[in-house]
C-alpha cells in the first residue's frame, strides 16, 4: 500500500493524543488545576492535529461529514463518532480537574474507555480488510492499542507503566512483523485466484491493464526493497523501544526523562507506521503484474521490473 504521509501522521498523532487522554481519564498524572491544563492541551492538540492531517487524504473534504452517517457498517464512521464523544466527555472531565480541582472518576473512566475504543476503531479500519492479509489479523488492533497506551504513558510521565508497555510492545511488534511476512503466501492469493481462471491453467498478463498509472496503482500497489525494509525495522526498534527503555531504566524517572523517551518513541512509531503501509500488499496488485514471490519471514522482496 502507498504510505501516504497524511494517514501516517493521522494514526500516529491521534494515537498519542488519545493514549494521553486514556491516562488522564484514569487520573494520571495525579495533579489538578493549571498543571493539568498543559496535559489536556497536549492531548487535544495531538488528537485534533491527527484529525486535521487525515483530511488531507480526502479527495473532496466537503464529504468528511458523511463519515458520520455509516456507523452501522463502517469502522471509519464509528471512529468519527467515538472520537467526537471522547473529546466531549474528556472536555467535561478536564474542565472539572483544571478549573474546579475536582476529579470525577466515573466521567474520567468513561472518557478513557471511549478513547481506547477510538484507537481500536482506527485499527479495525485496516484489520477488517481481507484483501490486505498483512493487516487482517488480531495483531493489528493489539499493536495500535499498545502503541497508544505506551505513548500516552510516556507523555503522562508514568515511567513504571511505560517500561512494562515498551517491553510488551517490542515483542508484539516483532510478532506482527514475523506473522505478517507469511500471511499473503499462507492465504494462497495468486493471479489465478484473483481472476478466477485458475481452473484453466496458469494465468499471465499479456499487457498492462492501463497505459498510465491510475488511482488503484497509486494507492494500493507499492513495493519496498527487502534490504530497505530490514534496515527501517532496525531503526524503528531502536527508536521505539531500545532507546526509551534505556532512558527509563538507566536514568532517574521524571517528566523530563519520559519526555525524551516519548520523542524517541514518537519518531520510531512514524518509521514503524510507514512500514505498516509500505509492506502491506493488496490483492489488487495481482491484476497489475505483481507476481513477485515473497520469501516468508524476510519481508518484501525487490520490486519486479
Amino acid at each position: 500500500m502507498h504510505p501516504a504521509p497524511s494517514v501516517i501522521l493521522f494514526t500516529v498523532l491521534s494515537g498519542f493524543g488519545l493514549g494521553l487522554l486514556i491516562w488522564l481519564g484514569l487520573g494520571y498524572p495525579g495533579v489538578t488545576g493549571w498543571k493539568t491544563f498543559i496535559f489536556y492541551v497536549l492531548a487535544y492538540g495531538l488528537t485534533l492535529g491527527g484529525l486535521l492531517a487525515s483530511s488531507f487524504h480526502l479527495g473532496n473534504r466537503k464529504n468528511a461529514l458523511k463519515a458520520f452517517s455509516q456507523w452501522r457498517s463502517s469502522w471509519l464512521s464509528r471512529e468519527a463518532w467515538l472520537v467526537l464523544l471522547t473529546l466531549l466527555v474528556m472536555g467535561g472531565h478536564g474542565f472539572g480537574v483544571v478549573f474546579l480541582a475536582s476529579h470525577i472518576p466515573p466521567l474520567g473512566w468513561l472518557g478513557a474507555a471511549l478513547a481506547l475504543a477510538t484507537v481500536f476503531a482506527t485499527s479495525m479500519i485496516y484489520a477488517q480488510l481481507k484483501t490486505v492479509p498483512r493487516w487482517n489479523h488480531w495483531t493489528t488492533p493489539a499493536l495500535f492499542v499498545s502503541l497508544a497506551l505506551t505513548g500516552g504513558a510516556l507523555l503522562a510521565g508514568q515511567a513504571g507503566a511505560a517500561t512494562v508497555l515498551l517491553t510488551l510492545g517490542s515483542a508484539l511488534q516483532l510478532l506482527a512483523w514475523g506473522l505478517g511476512d507469511r500471511r499473503f503466501a499462507l492465504r494462497g492469493h495468486t493471479a489465478e485466484t484473483a481472476t478466477g481462471l485458475g481452473q484453466i491453467g496458469q494465468v499471465r498478463q499479456l499487457e498492462p491493464p492501463h497505459s498510465s498509472p491510475n488511482y488503484l496503482m497509486k494507492e494500493m500497489v507499492f513495493s519496498v526493497a527487502r534490504k530497505h525494509s530490514l534496515k527501517l525495522r532496525a531503526i524503528a526498534l531502536l527508536l521505539m523501544f531500545v532507546i526509551p527503555l534505556l532512558l527509563l531504566v538507566l536514568l532517574p524517572g521524571g517528566f523530563w526523562i519520559c519526555g525524551f523517551a516519548a520523542v524517541s518513541f514518537f519518531v520510531g512509531t512514524l518509521v514503524s507506521r510507514w512500514l505498516f503501509f509500505a509492506e502491506a500488499r493488496h490483492v489488487v496488485s495481482l491484476y497489475y503484474g505483481d507476481a513477485t514471490p515473497r520469501q516468508p519471514g524476510t519481508g518484501q522482496t525487490e520490486p519486479s521490473p
